[in-house]
């Protein structure tokens, strides 16, 4: 029985990653787009990446509650970690696009920047995901509130 028990549980655990992965694709997706778009058209790497975040942490938040977790977040633990993150994202873009100003390649330039915002959430997506599930969408229910694992007894 508890063999089944830990089965269950890694299961669970590999569902949540797979979700937590399909969320982030999609957020991933949104928000590398508009960065690549504002950086095409002349935006600063800086306002390109707050731009960004805010188009990609928007289906980031909503797919993570409603899809991954399934429930409401602790929103001050989530605001930390995301903000953390297009805080690192805005000073990594930054330093990018200040290092390939000699590049005479607009397009390359927009590879290299959009590349580099890529790669800073590349870097941060598994302690995310750790803070997301341990301090964001952590049960509520204190573990002695929950209901004990059952050995079975033979009569």
């Amino acid at each position: 029985m508890r063999v089944l028990t830990k089965l269950r549980s890694r299961r669970g655990r590999w569902l949540l990653w797979a979700k937590y992965s399909a969320s982030s694709v999609v957020a991933t997706v949104v928000s590398q787009v508009a960065f690549a778009l504002c950086y095409w058209f002349g935006t600063p790497a800086l306002v390109a990446t707050l731009v960004a975040w805010l188009a990609g942490a928007i289906p980031n938040y909503l797919l993570n509650r409603r899809y991954t977790w399934g429930r409401s977040g602790q929103k001050l633990p989530y605001t930390i970690i995301v903000v953390g993150s297009a805080i690192a994202a805005a000073l990594v873009t930054s330093l990018t696009a200040h290092l390939v100003q000699p590049i005479e390649s607009h397009a390359w330039k927009t590879v290299l920047v959009s590349g580099s915002y890529l790669g800073t959430y590349a870097l941060l997506f598994i302690a995310k995901f750790v803070l997301f599930d341990r301090l964001v969408f952590a049960s509520s229910e204190p573990a002695a509130d929950r209901a004990p694992e059952r050995t079975p007894v033979a009569t």
